[in-house]
């Protein structure tokens, strides 16, 4: 087997010159969008806040916008903030196929790179796009099992950010190599931080945003790394996932398929695992008619995640109704959707919704269980008080691949998440750079 890292590394610096097709960078542009979107609702909430005030101190000089206190520093304290940030309303981005958000730790440190080099639009595409590329293949290379323990955000995230940044750094194949080959060995972030309430989970991107600029700050000086850290017997694969990695299915369609034109872009506020069963509820409840009221019980077969993570029914802080399947079906029957306004403090204590938790039941589906993770799918039983019992299969979710956001719909999701922090104005200003724009976003008016 050719060592996958150095056909890694050869297809992302391809992407400093190689022709960049307009749907491509119209689907980078996308990502750019809903990024701005997660990020600037989560820059005035813990952790970001609170690390951002400890770091203080140490920020030295740098062109790079922490947007958490929209101050500019140096680049790698504007990716580990502006990562931390967007990871924290979960409602950041996910490439299906390798269970994973390339978001957070991959457009922090891009453009945090091309504001410290005064690079423009087209610069920060080409790095998105590379970034996403190279991240995503080696989240599938390792999946599913990689998820039995990792946070792939976290772990994988690593790499989109040595990659991203290492493209704006002007690092050929080689040094992009040794980029990702250093990115290997700081990979971390364990599934246990958000199975528990803490703080900790929005910092796996923050840190990987942090890792993988550091990698690439170094490889662009000369700092080598092991080129066989992906597929040797100790390395990446073999350390957090069943095998030494399945690269000959993960790099099969390079250069033909572009995963940055294949993202779900996230049409509720908690974790996505539970959005299968949303839809399917969501989608019962405009053709029935029925309230929060009507509902006696509620049942979802999911995938393995869905159960394992999501299986909720006791959840009381943010953190864990963000991962409760039965606190979100609450909110959304009660509330009408599962945005920011669901994980406020009054709604969560809300009665009605605390009273729609006990009728949901999750339970383990084997044949969606095989089917993950190229498909998220959900059957879910609906029985109301008048004796209707209502069934629906859904087999994708709104905003995945195959049911995408439209462009009308990502800039709505920008509108509703940005216009409170910054004003409706300066809002619709922003989301007329990122669309059109052919300058990076500087400071903005938090």
């Amino acid at each position: 087997m050719e060592n996958p890292l150095l056909v890694l590394a050869d297809h992302a610096a391809s992407w400093r010159d190689r022709p960049l097709p307009p749907e491509v960078a119209h689907h980078a542009r996308r990502a750019l969008i809903d990024w701005f979107a997660a990020l600037l609702p989560g820059c005035s909430r813990p952790p970001a806040t609170l690390l951002a005030a400890a770091l203080a101190p140490e920020r030295g000089p740098g062109r790079s916008i922490c947007y958490v206190d929209g101050k500019a520093g140096p680049l790698r304290h504007a990716a580990l903030l502006n990562a931390t940030a967007s990871h924290t309303v979960e409602f950041d981005d996910i490439f299906r196929d390798a269970g994973y958000h390339p978001g957070c730790p991959t457009i922090a440190p891009a453009l945090a790179a091309v504001q410290q080099q005064g690079a423009g639009m087209e610069t920060l595409l080409r790095a998105i796009t590379a970034g996403y590329e190279i991240s995503c293949r080696i989240g599938m290379a390792v999946q599913p099992s990689h998820y039995k323990n990792w946070h792939t955000t976290g772990t994988v995230g690593t790499f989109g950010a040595a990659t991203a940044t290492a493209l704006v750094l002007g690092c050929d194949a080689e040094r992009t190599a040794h980029a990702i080959a250093t990115a290997a060995t700081f990979a971390g972030g364990l599934q246990q931080a958000f199975l528990s309430d803490g703080m900790s989970k929005p910092l796996h991107p923050g840190h990987a945003a942090d890792a993988g600029a550091l990698a690439a700050i170094g490889a662009a000086a000369g700092v080598t790394g092991a080129l066989d850290v992906l597929h040797g017997p100790k390395g990446f694969a073999a350390a957090t996932s069943e095998d030494t990695g399945k690269w000959t299915a993960a790099l099969a369609d390079l250069g033909q398929r572009i995963c940055i034109t294949e993202m779900t872009f996230k049409n509720h506020g908690c974790c996505g695992h539970i959005f299968a069963a949303l839809d399917a509820v969501d989608d019962l409840q405009r053709e029935h008619g029925f309230g929060a009221g009507d509902v006696a019980a509620i049942h979802v077969g999911g995938y393995g995640p869905t159960k394992t993570v999501c299986d909720r029914p006791e959840a009381r802080t943010e953190q864990e109704c963000r991962f409760s399947t039965q606190y979100c079906m609450g909110a959304l029957l009660v509330l009408g959707g599962v945005r920011l306004a669901a994980f406020a403090p009054e709604n969560l204590s809300n009665p009605a919704i605390r009273a729609i938790m006990p009728r949901v039941t999750v339970e383990l589906d084997p044949e969606l269980a095989n089917a993950y993770p190229g498909q998220r799918a959900a059957r879910v039983r609906v029985t109301l008080r008048d004796g209707r019992v209502l069934d629906r299969f859904q087999p994708t979710r709104k905003g995945d691949p195959d049911a995408p956001l439209s462009d009308a719909d990502l800039s709505a999701k920008f509108s509703e998440l940005v216009a409170p922090v910054l004003g409706a104005g300066p809002a619709s200003a922003l989301l007329e750079a990122l669309w059109h724009g052919d300058a990076v976003p500087g400071a903005l008016p938090i």
